[in-house]
């Protein structure tokens, strides 16, 4: 949510950005019921006042005056109320068109209509030359008895998948590699030191959150007003699964202030995800690329408002790291207004190369959402003046554990169609290699 004030004072400027994020938002109709709810705030308050001095004047007032102050007391109630009604409706009003407006790119973010004008920044990794006919992961997983498909139809029906064997180990694997490397000073003080970054080296908490939350935080994460279509909500407790930890993580610090000596405040969570990937059809279903079940490491940032560009690289950095760590060949892609979200004022993606598909496939993402989730959340902090501010919050995929599975299968595989474990990953499997046990 936007500060109404920076509303009143430029909406060109908020058109433009509604604009520029292909949103469509009736801002000259909100600035005019913004107006109404200004007046008869302003009106509830003169009543109340007045309400204030004849409770005053009736205690003072002799037995004959008492009377008549009393019933010009009762008729400020009424309209009193009457006025409350009003306001309410208004409010309403005021607050549905306040939620449809996106977060504002930041001013470097390109201007763009969706995902092919977005840019790619960096290229890494050397690509592969099987002298074989690479295959893909689900002809990978199905030979060496890792992913299992067909039954998983007849259980919950398309888009979910049984994973077996060693590719459960090679989940846990990826978990325990993630949260360790988060969890190491050194990691993270490299990490700040390479980038010449302006944050401190506060680590990551390590956190299982809550997979199903209520509609007040799904609502004030963003993901309600647009995108809605893609969340499972169970009806009868009015609760939504979510599709990241993102959604979860953010709302536990609902209506807190924090001390600005204590920021950043970082999270690392697991959690398994739903998404109903609504209108996906033909994009990438096969396998377990795109289902309605994955488990996902995701970090989350709550920080100072003028540290949260650095800290934006800091997450992004973290990712390739990563993914590096693993040897999979990658690309950094900046997105444009037309495909950041509403949370988002800035966001990049990572995407791993895919030999099956002979191209790269998006498998991360981290966004800098500033302090749009933080006002409708109503998370503070107190700075260095004892000012109050909101703080702006970030996020950033640790591991989408079944796109980097497909990226491991698939960039590992070997002409025997066994698959080769990634070094950094060998000491929590225990094996080296994962091959056909037919004995």
């Amino acid at each position: 949510m936007l500060d109404i004030k920076l509303i009143r004072k430029n909406p060109t400027k908020i058109k433009k950005a509604c604009l520029a994020k292909q949103v469509k938002v009736d801002i000259d109709k909100l600035l005019e019921i913004d107006k109404q709810r200004v007046k008869l705030i302003q009106q509830t308050e003169k009543i109340k006042a007045v309400q204030n001095q004849l409770s005053k004047n009736v205690a003072k007032a002799s037995k004959e005056e008492k009377e008549g102050l009393i019933k010009q007391a009762r008729a400020k109630v009424i309209e009193f109320n009457e006025l409350k009604v009003k306001l309410k409706n208004i409010e309403q009003g005021f607050n549905k068109l306040m939620l449809q407006i996106p977060n504002p790119s930041l001013t470097d973010v390109k201007v763009g209509k969706d995902e092919s004008d977005n840019e790619i920044l960096e290229t890494w990794g050397d690509i592969k030359d099987f002298n074989f006919k690479a295959r893909d992961h689900l002809e990978i997983g199905k030979h060496l008895d890792l992913i299992d498909i067909e039954r998983s139809a007849k259980v919950a029906g398309s888009r979910f998948a049984y994973l077996k064997n060693q590719a459960v180990i090679l989940e846990n694997a990826l978990i325990r590699f993630v949260f360790d490397w988060l969890s190491n000073k050194k990691n993270i003080k490299n990490i700040i030191t390479r980038q010449n970054l302006n944050i401190k080296d506060s680590l990551f908490q390590l956190v299982i959150p809550p997979i199903m939350v209520k509609k007040q935080a799904m609502q004030a994460m963003g993901y309600l007003e647009r995108g809605s279509e893609e969340i499972y909500q169970t009806i009868r407790d009015n609760l939504y699964l979510v599709g990241t930890a993102e959604q979860s993580i953010g709302p536990m610090h609902m209506d807190e202030v924090f001390d600005f000596d204590s920021l950043p405040i970082r999270y690392v969570a697991f959690s398994t995800c739903f998404r109903r990937e609504a209108g996906s059809y033909g994009k990438m279903v096969r396998g377990i690329f795109r289902v309605h079940q994955f488990n996902k490491i995701e970090m989350f940032s709550f920080c100072s408002p003028d540290k949260s560009v650095d800290e934006h690289k800091f997450l992004l950095a973290i990712e390739k790291e990563m993914v590096r760590q693993l040897g999979i060949p990658y690309q950094v892609i900046a997105m444009c207004t037309g495909d950041l979200g509403d949370p988002a004022a800035a966001k990049y993606d990572i995407e791993c190369w895919l030999p099956s598909q002979n191209k790269y496939r998006e498998t991360h993402s981290t966004s800098n959402c500033t302090d749009w989730q933080a006002r409708r959340l109503n998370i503070r902090c107190k700075d260095k003046n004892n000012q109050v501010k909101f703080i702006h919050t970030l996020n950033g995929t640790g591991f989408a554990i079944g796109r980097i599975l497909i990226a491991i299968l698939e960039n590992y595989q070997q002409k025997d169609k066994s698959v080769v474990v990634p070094k950094v990953l060998r000491k929590y499997t225990g094996f080296k290699k994962i091959k056909l046990n037919r004995g």
